[in-house]
């Protein structure tokens, strides 16, 4: 039996989340959308568009796209830090060390090199993410650094420039992960793992890069 009374519907109610909850997903939808398109075409709208969240909620987390930008690459440095301490902070052999390493790295662009593709592209029209990606990748070149200076003193690598060393590796793996594994990936996973290890143990170490692979 029914009244005749217009039926009213109820505004859904937006489901309450902690504010580093929300944070994340502000930042994995940033992230999801870099995978598509290029950094220029990040907007405000089209990120809270993939949340549950209202749109005034990003001015509560981040000042604008830009700032957005620089938590993704907080993020994904994170990530990348976590495994480059396999080598920086393991135990054992260093050429099996790097090659742990090197293994994590590529896991983390297999998930992410998109995403960090296209951060490598923006870096190098947008002056805050160029500012960014570059403290990153600096980041690394200076730990990498420290480490060679470390195991030279420890007789475990021959002498050389440490400095000048870490920088070529650092940014030929940089370049080529991102043509490797970015956008649009043109080589296998362990294809690249087995050349980066190559150049890397047989530059420092001098060992074979294969024998880990090649005897488990």
């Amino acid at each position: 039996m029914t009244t005749g009374a217009p039926e009213t519907t109820l505004p859904r109610r937006r489901r309450r989340r902690t504010p580093q909850v929300a944070e994340h997903e502000i930042v994995a939808a940033a992230e999801a959308l870099l995978r598509e398109r290029p950094f220029r075409d990040l907007t405000v709208d089209e990120v809270m568009r993939r949340t549950e969240l209202s749109r005034p909620s990003f001015y509560v987390y981040f000042r604008d796209r830009h700032h957005l930008v620089l938590r993704v690459v907080e993020h994904l440095g994170t990530e990348l830090w976590t495994m480059s301490d396999r080598w920086f902070a393991g135990t054992g052999p260093g050429h099996l060390r790097v090659r742990d390493a090197i293994e994590g790295v590529v896991a983390v662009f297999e998930r992410h090199g998109a995403v960090l593709h296209a951060l490598a592209d923006a870096a190098t029209v947008d002056p805050d993410v160029e500012l960014a990606y570059g403290a990153l990748v600096q980041g690394f070149t200076d730990a990498t650094a420290r480490h060679i200076e470390a195991e030279i003193d420890a007789g475990n690598i021959l002498p050389l420039d440490a400095r000048e060393t870490a920088k070529a590796l650092i940014l030929m793996e940089e370049r080529y992960l991102i043509s490797s594994l970015g956008r649009t990936p043109t080589a296998a996973p362990e294809t690249v793992v087995d050349t980066l290890a190559a150049i890397w143990t047989r530059t420092l170490y001098g060992a074979p890069a294969l024998a880990s692979r090649a005897a488990s």
